[in-house]
């Protein structure tokens, strides 16, 4: 048998807190969770948990940054297949329902912590410093696959980044409320009208800055 370092056996922990801290937090709710069950689900002591994190909301946002790093991931690999506007959007929403579904918990427990950082300043300013980085990259990785496309462009990349993340929280919340009335591939066709339009937008104002020239 191949003993783990220090390093693995600690990441092991990690990785052991964070999965029940899902089953946890999705089975009790945030704030009746404790760090007590939390660290008795994955089969450790409490001083483990101390050992990896300072709180509840310091491990919700380690299994965020997990999952963010996934969905950037995601979308970069999409970017980067050099397929049409529609083949692309297809499979961003395949990805993203995919994910849904693999964590079915997930979502709930986001909205929940969502609900809990707009009356928690310290941790709503630690949960929107995630955001923005990943706004940001996924603006790179939008300007960068721009030239695959070609044509103008509408807006500011980051400005379509912030609006990439409301339709993907409003067709998560909407398939969490009423799953059988939200499609699977609701989402795909969101994003290929939303780009569709971003074009068509773009081109429009590229005419119109013609005619006035």
């Amino acid at each position: 048998m191949v003993r783990m370092t220090r390093e693995e056996r600690r990441a092991h922990t990690r990785m052991c807190l964070m999965e029940a801290a899902g089953k946890i937090f999705s089975r009790q709710g945030l704030q009746q969770a404790s760090i007590d069950d939390v660290a008795e689900e994955a089969g450790y002591t409490k001083g483990a948990f101390y050992a990896n994190f300072r709180s509840k909301e310091e491990l919700f946002l380690a299994m965020l940054d997990e999952r963010f790093a996934a969905r950037l991931e995601q979308i970069e690999r999409v970017l980067a297949s050099g397929d049409g506007l529609e083949d692309q959007t297809r499979r961003a929403g395949a990805d993203f329902v995919d994910a849904m579904r693999s964590d079915p918990e997930w979502e709930r427990l986001f909205f929940e912590f969502a609900a809990y950082a707009a009356r928690n300043r310290d941790f709503r300013d630690e949960l929107v410093t995630r955001y923005r980085s990943l706004r940001d990259a996924i603006a790179a990785a939008l300007e960068g696959a721009k030239e695959h496309h070609g044509g103008p462009t509408a807006m500011d990349f980051h400005e379509v980044s912030l609006m990439l993340f409301a339709l993907s929280n409003g067709f998560a919340l909407e398939k969490l409320l009423e799953p059988d009335a939200v499609s699977d591939d609701l989402y795909g066709q969101m994003l290929l009208v939303f780009f569709t339009g971003l074009k068509a937008l773009a081109e429009e104002r590229a005419a119109a800055a013609v005619k006035r020239a």
